[in-house]
């Protein structure tokens, strides 16, 4: 029996691996009217918060992304798209039941660093080019499976870069296979180490970082 439930846990574990990994690559050499800005970011991090009048603790993670504008491009539109997705098939997108005040929060620790730090409903979404124009974002996520030994986070919107392929099954009415739209995402894959039943002291090990069309 024991082998058994190895067994499943074993492939579960591989589809995941092969879903996260099976996205194409985007093109060695962007066209001239391609950008992608230069991105750095934190390693994922927990906070803690009391949520309203409940006084009910909820746990959260978060990364601080700094992106900075070297490309050809004097201004562009910066309109991010970011999910976590675990091992155990959850996906939550960034910022799904995140209060305003868990960003306050993160700001606050962070304040020495990321003086001018900025949540993800930030307003003037051009990002002007050079090192003077760099900006920092914190992407917030509510915690995710406790059971979750790896995940990936994707972010979307750093790179104006995309393709179009033909879905492998869904077709229209003429019998021509549906087009999909991808765009450059940046993926970065983490090991979650830690009891389960010690939230607390649980922390993420960064495995691999690369950009995927996605």
């Amino acid at each position: 029996m024991k082998s058994r439930i190895v067994y499943v846990a074993l492939c579960i574990f591989g589809v995941f691996s092969a879903v996260v990994s099976a996205y194409p690559t985007p093109a060695g050499v962007q066209q001239v009217d391609e950008w992608t800005f230069k991105v750095n970011y934190t390693q994922p991090q927990q906070i803690t918060f009391r949520m309203g009048d409940t006084n009910q603790t909820q746990r959260f993670w978060y990364v601080i992304l700094t992106v900075t504008n070297e490309g050809p491009v004097d201004e562009v539109s910066f309109y991010p798209v970011c999910e976590l997705i675990t091992d155990t098939f959850q996906t939550i997108p960034a910022g799904k039941n995140v209060h305003r005040s868990v960003f306050e929060a993160v700001k606050l620790k962070h304040q020495g660093s990321f003086p001018f730090l900025e949540s993800l409903d930030f307003k003037d979404r051009r990002i002007l080019q050079g090192q003077d124009n760099t900006r920092d974002f914190a992407i917030i996520w509510p915690d995710f499976d406790l059971k979750a030994k790896e995940v990936s986070l994707f972010i979307a919107g750093l790179s104006n870069e995309t393709a179009v392929v033909e879905h492998p099954e869904a077709k229209d009415e003429q019998g021509t296979p549906q087009k999909i739209f991808l765009r450059k995402s940046l993926q970065l894959k983490f090991s979650v180490a830690g009891d389960e039943k010690l939230r607390a002291n649980a922390v993420m090990k960064e495995i691999e970082r690369k950009w995927v069309m996605r």
